[in-house]
This record gives structure tokens, sequence and C-alpha cells, in this order.
């Protein structure tokens, strides 16, 4: 039996605006797809091309491997969902590891972030009145205008420019 008419909810949600899914952590830690109905599937999140946006067009996999989801743009998702997403992104390598900062600018609502990553140099740019965010297992969450993350980890560990440079954004 074919699997789409087998499990027809597949199609239709695949295809499906991102602002019409609903992601969740729960208490397991998991990360769930909740469908319009309220049926919920446990789903992994997996980075399609271009690699360029890494923190766009996501899958979302069930436990088979099969497609029951798909987020072009996180952005388009509810605040929840786009937290639930971004905790699962981090938690699946799917961002930018910074090790160093170097430089940080402010100019009319932009924030510029010159940086080291364990992928090389970067520049980034986030909204002034875009902070980073603490993550529950510990460190800094940072989402560029273009939709990119990228994650500080624990800061007491890096160089002591980096950590001068960040002081307004850690307790």
């Amino acid at each position: 039996m074919d699997a789409t008419l087998a499990r027809p909810w597949e199609r239709t949600l695949a295809t499906r605006p991102a602002g019409d899914l609903t992601l969740e952590r729960r208490a397991d830690g998991r990360l769930w797809l909740v469908r319009p109905d309220g049926r919920a599937t446990v789903v992994r999140v997996n980075r399609c091309f271009p690699w360029s946006h890494p923190s766009r067009y996501l899958s979302l996999l069930d436990g088979d491997d099969e497609e029951v989801g798909m987020v072009n743009d996180p952005a388009e998702l509810d605040g929840d969902s786009r937290r639930a997403l971004e905790d699962a992104l981090v938690e699946a390598g799917f961002l930018f590891e910074i090790t160093q900062v170097s430089k940080i600018d402010e100019e009319v609502e932009i924030r510029t972030w010159s940086v080291t990553t364990r992928q090389g140099s970067r520049s980034l740019q986030t909204r002034l009145d875009d902070w980073p965010r603490e993550l529950p297992g510990g460190g800094l969450l940072i989402r560029d205008v273009a939709g990119d993350l990228y994650r500080l980890g624990n800061v007491t560990e890096l160089d002591p420019k980096s950590r001068e440079l960040l002081w307004a954004f850690v307790d």
C-alpha cells in the first residue's frame, strides 16, 4: 500500500505553511509536532539545502524517517514553536559554535559581530533589540538578521577580550 494513502495527513501536512505547525519540547526532552487535530508525533529536524541557510528549509522527520512537516522559515512559526525548534537545532548541532568574539559594533538599529566559530571567521548582524537568548543547558543563542543560529557556550571559558565584549549579554 502507498504510504501516502496509509497516512494521508503526511502529504497535506508537509505542504502546509509553517505558521500552521505547532512544535513543542515536552518533559521527555524530545521535539513534538502537534497536528491541527491534536495528534502529536515525535520528530527530529533535518536540515535541507541550501547549506548557506542552515536555519531555514528544515524537514521534520518521524521515527520512520518520513517527512511529516516542513519549515521553510522559522520566523513563520509562533514564538513557542520557534523556540522549541531553535532548541532542537542547538541539540542537533545545526548552528555555528562561537569560540571567540573579536568585535561588536552598534550602528543604527543593527549590531555587527565579528566572531570566530568552529567553522571559521564570520561576521553577523543582529537587530539592536534582539538580545541573545539564554539556553536551558547554559550558554547563549544568537539569531542573526539572516536567520542563522549561533551558540555561545560557557562564556567564562572564552578569552578575556571576548568576555569583556560580552559583559552586557550575560549575568
